[in-house]
């Protein structure tokens, strides 16, 4: 009896690990998503004034990624529904290694425009298939905070990107911060060809044996496997698919429109402004300094990591909306304080550090609900038949959404003022608020397949997770 008790504990061990080895192998395309997303931030001074470009060329630096990555998220359903998720992953991290290493050497804004377009596409796809793959192959109690842990992996690169950047602007060595990507993009290759196919996937093109024998591999119980494999048989009935679907099936449409709303929500918090422009906002904030600007995008980082953990323990136990209303709340409400002290001007030491005890708390409010939350949501309303197209046209939102932000900011400060700029996304979060309370489903410890039988029975889109 305790031989099989302990082979039973071994059994659950290598479970759990193989479940949290492939979880986290995943969860690294994050790490070069946040690479990408954070290092442009630090090398755009240096590199601007190398190729001698302008802000208007600036803009398109820093938005082309964005462009790419809109293409390549709507490339990445067909990708992936085609060849699988893990070949979609394989793909995506070529691309991260051609574009890093381009980046690099890129001796005008022309190339280097060029090769944010090919990081974009990686990006865009691994953005898509990333949150997707880890949706269908982890269990529904640990779902969110698996899926979490990719917007973790997220912010780890950004704030990696952040100390990279500074270290190298001691030299104004801006080749090198593109550069170094490369080493992850590596290792992100290497440990995808490791991962086993997503047991979703496998039986949507009827390999049923092969995704019970995926399933097996996760799971802690045959009976457990045996309940998965009978729900995911009973949630391909649906005889349309995709495109088809969408036209045929207004559940599913409800499904869509929702994953495009939650992705402009996330993209028009502002988030990423700071992201692409931290050392522009720290020098409106009264820091001039061009190294206190980089080590304060540095502690920027650090915040965005440190408060990703709070979404980690809070999206499985509180839960997906509960998270969201407060974390719009912390965005609303910061945005509002910061445009008014840039309105009456940051003049002494006590209003340039409340500045920016400010864009901590955004950056606390972000980065502990729509970060993480967005994906995770978009990854588990969408039926099966239907998810390749249902999240390939959310992913595409998001990097078009983005793209606008990215692409506008410095428009905005021009022509509308800083005050006005910071004012207008503080009331987008209180809008989101409104938005969250109205159509944003609960769907923690819910399968994919209870929630998808919700939908397609018609229940409002606040009540599928119930």
């Amino acid at each position: 009896m305790n031989i099989s008790m302990d082979n039973f504990n071994k059994f659950n061990k290598f479970h759990t690990r193989f479940s949290f080895f492939v979880c986290f192998m995943t969860a690294l395309a994050g790490l070069l998503f946040g690479l990408d997303i954070g290092v442009i931030a630090g090398a755009l001074p240096f590199l601007s004034m190398d190729l001698m470009i302008t802000h208007h060329q600036q803009e398109w630096v820093v938005s082309s990624m964005m462009f790419g990555a809109a293409i390549g998220a709507f490339c990445a359903g067909w990708i992936s529904a085609k060849f699988g998720r893990r070949s979609s992953l394989l793909f995506g991290a070529i691309l991260f290694i051609v574009g890093s290493l381009w980046s690099a050497f890129s001796l005008n804004v022309e190339s280097l425009i060029i090769a944010r377009i090919l990081l974009g596409l990686a990006v865009g796809i691994t953005s898509y298939t990333a949150p997707l793959y880890l949706s269908e192959i982890a269990p529904e109690k640990i779902r969110g905070s698996m899926i979490s842990m990719y917007q973790l992996m997220i912010t780890i690169g950004i704030l990696v990107a952040y100390l990279s950047d500074t270290v190298f602007s001691y030299s104004g060595s801006w080749r090198w911060m593109l550069g170094i990507i490369t080493i992850p993009a590596v290792l992100l290759f290497i440990g995808v060809l490791f991962l086993p196919g997503s047991p979703r996937w496998l039986a949507f093109h009827g390999r049923y044996k092969e995704a019970k024998k995926v399933l097996n591999m996760l799971r802690d119980s045959k009976e457990q496997v045996k309940k998965e494999l009978n729900e995911i048989q009973d949630s391909l009935k649906i005889e349309q698919s995709g495109w088809q679907l969408f036209k045929e099936n207004n559940n599913f449409r409800r499904a869509v429109f929702l994953g495009i709303l939650l992705q402009i929500m996330q993209q028009f918090t502002g988030m990423n402004v700071i992201m692409y422009y931290a050392p522009k906002i720290f020098c409106l904030a009264g820091f001039n300094d061009t190294i206190n600007q980089m080590w304060g995008t540095v502690f920027v980082g650090l915040i965005n990591v440190l408060s990703t953990f709070i979404a980690i323990s809070l999206v499985d136990n509180w839960g997906r909306k509960p998270t969201l209303k407060l974390g719009f709340g912390v965005m609303s409400v910061s945005m509002i304080i910061l445009s008014f002290l840039l309105l009456i001007g940051v003049n002494n030491s006590f209003q340039k550090y409340f500045s920016v005890i400010m864009l901590m708390f955004f950056i606390i409010g972000f980065a502990m609900s729509a970060g993480p939350l967005v994906w995770v949501l978009c990854s588990e309303i969408q039926p099966l038949k239907g998810r390749d197209f249902g999240i390939t046209i959310s992913t595409s939102t998001n990097w078009i959404a983005n793209m606008i932000v990215g692409a506008t900011f410095l428009t905005m400060l021009e022509k509308f003022g800083n005050s006005n700029t910071f004012l207008f996304y503080g009331l987008l979060n209180f809008i989101f608020i409104l938005i969250t309370i109205k159509f944003v489903p609960e769907t923690k410890n819910v399968s994919l397949e209870h929630i998808e039988k919700n939908l397609m029975k018609g229940k409002s889109l606040r009540n599928i997770g119930i």
